[in-house]
């Protein structure tokens, strides 16, 4: 069976929780010795919250990747994207004729000796509900514990379609107005408007309603957010949004932590999220000049590669995507990945909207979201009619509220079309992210013994030397930033003997320390004429002084890069 006869059709919709499992499980049964799949923890509604490793599972595990996905409920367009991922590196081992990212085939050898797991989708209950009937759920959805009796909107499908969507109803001191048209699009108010005015509120009824109107946010469902409730820089409510009573107290957060904790070997670490079309990179909570000039080059190299694949920029998570100048978003997964776990990460929010409708790139990036002007709204209902089958543009329709009386229902469903690409487009998106994610993980380091030399000193006394060289991209450490973190142990070199014994005990097992890659990131050499290399660093020779005849087994790595080795027979 091949790949393709294994396909459940993840680039041509977006799939439901359970159809995700069974595309993972129907790959595990036909090809067990290269994918792993099994349950991180059980959802409060009881979904499995799965996860896959793909590679050669004969074998022992080195340098991993990471890729995880739909931590936002709404965001399904990254579950199809890490399912993707996943098949174009399972496609490598079972395929020889397999090319998923165009890359010369030595980048092919080196990626089948690297590990991916993959979460693809960690919203499993909010997914569920979003695809159910379009609400807005931001990841879970859980009421606070301090929130039981508060006046909120219980999302509801008061027109019998289906869906729900928006609800609108006419007030003087309303903020927003219809641009007109036959689908009433709605715009911010301006001071020459002419009535009517509208109140804009989620399709939906009001819990404790005793006269109360709640805010148009004020839905349980968005209360929670799993990408302020990781461990790094997390801060409580009200400073952070959405944190969380603590880090780590969602289920779904705590599980990847876990996961993380038990595998220091994922030196790359990639959170599939949408919309937007730009990757989102270190630091969140720093400026640029704060940053390590060593892990800045990499992340230039790899902004390169993000534009050239898929036409997305790379952006400073804290020059271009706070909400607001200078404000820290805190608790975030990326930031935990690269500080705590010593990983390259970047988010990357799928879908390059914004650039379809035409939108010129604002000096800060996240300033897209809040700067749409009243004829680009009204070119985003054109790009639905023309690339999105109409899909998110619904007309009004008047119906009888049990608390407010008559309102109008309908207005975005923001499912297809805003909140992911259509499904038209999801194809080239998914292509265009494995060609990406497939050069990041290809800078893993790899390591090497070679060289080997023995050289009779004495009579039964020989002197065994063995080279120990990094072949990849990336030093054995990671990131720069992430050298002294637990993760990043310094390589040892271990030695067995059989039939023989080490002269000095004391070397069974010493420290190597760290080994530099090749790759200097992007503009951090000297122009051509001053380019120089590093020495080195990459390679270290070791010597042992053995007594007797027989084998000698040498072993070099560590938690982090798995182990290289060798056996030399001494006469």
């Amino acid at each position: 069976m091949s790949i393709s006869e294994t396909y459940g059709g993840f680039r041509e919709r977006y799939l439901r929780h359970a159809e995700i499992v069974a595309q993972l499980e129907r790959w595990q049964e036909r090809w067990p010795n290269h994918i792993r799949v099994w349950t991180l923890t059980t959802s409060p509604e009881g979904r499995a919250l799965v996860a896959c490793e793909v590679g050669d599972l004969t074998r022992a595990s080195g340098p991993s990747a990471m890729v995880t996905a739909n931590m936002h409920a709404a965001e399904l367009a990254g579950s199809s994207v890490a399912l993707s991922i996943a098949e174009a590196m399972l496609a490598l081992h079972v395929d020889p004729e397999a090319d998923p990212a165009g890359l010369p085939g030595g980048n092919y050898d080196h990626l089948r000796g690297v590990r991916l797991v993959v979460v693809p989708r960690i919203a499993v209950d909010g997914a569920e509900l979003v695809m159910d009937d379009g609400r807005y759920v931001r990841s879970v959805p859980r009421d606070k514990p301090r929130g039981k009796g508060d006046v909120h909107w219980v999302p509801t499908d008061l027109d019998g379609n289906g869906l729900s969507l928006q609800m609108r109803r006419q007030d003087p001191s309303g903020e927003y107005v219809s641009l007109g048209g036959e689908k009433g699009v709605m715009a911010p108010r301006e001071l020459e408007d002419p009535p009517p005015y509208y109140k804009l509120y989620p399709e939906a009824v009001i819990a404790n309603y005793s006269g109360e109107t709640p805010d148009g946010w004020a839905i349980p469902e968005a209360s929670f957010d799993l990408n302020r409730n990781f461990p790094w820089s997390w801060r409580p409510e009200p400073d952070q949004a959405g944190a969380g009573p603590f880090p780590t107290s969602e289920e779904e957060v705590r599980a990847i932590v876990e996961l993380a904790s038990e595998r220091p070997e994922f030196y790359t670490w990639i959170d599939l999220h949408t919309f937007g079309g730009c990757f989102i990179r270190p630091l969140g909570e720093k400026p640029d000049s704060k940053m390590s000039a060593e892990d800045l080059a990499v992340y230039r190299q790899l902004g390169h590669w993000a534009e050239e694949c898929t036409g997305y920029p790379m952006v400073s998570g804290f020059e271009e995507f706070t909400y607001d100048p200078d404000t820290p978003i805190y608790g975030d997964l990326v930031e935990y990945a690269y500080h705590q776990r010593g990983c390259f990460s970047y988010v990357c929010e799928i879908h390059d909207l914004f650039q379809q409708l035409g939108m010129e790139r604002p000096k800060r990036f996240v300033d897209h979201y809040a700067r749409m002007e009243r004829e680009q709204i009204r070119a985003f209902q054109t790009w639905d009619t023309d690339h999105n089958a109409g899909r998110a543009f619904h007309s009004w329709k008047t119906v009888e509220h049990p608390q407010l009386g008559a309102v109008e229902v309908g207005g975005i469903d923001p499912r297809v079309g805003l909140w992911n690409p259509p499904y038209e487009q999801l194809p080239k998106v998914c292509s265009d992210q494995v060609k990406m994610s497939l050069r990041l993980f290809a800078i893993t380091p790899r390591l090497e013994l070679h060289d080997v030399v023995v050289t009779p000193l004495a009579e039964g006394v020989s002197r065994l030397e063995v080279t120990v060289s990094n072949h990849g991209y990336l030093g054995t450490y990671g990131t720069d930033q992430g050298r002294e973190r637990p993760p990043s142990e310094p390589l040892k070199a271990v030695v067995h003997t059989d039939g023989c014994a080490l002269v000095d005990a004391t070397q069974k097992t010493r420290e190597v320390g760290q080994l530099d890659g090749w790759g200097r990131g992007r503009f951090a050499s000297w122009p051509p004429g001053l380019h120089r290399s590093r020495g080195s660093t990459s390679t270290r020779r070791l010597m042992w002084v053995v007594r007797g005849a027989g084998r000698v087994h040498v072993q070099v790595g560590s938690q982090r890069t798995g182990w290289v080795e060798t056996q030399i027979d001494l006469a």
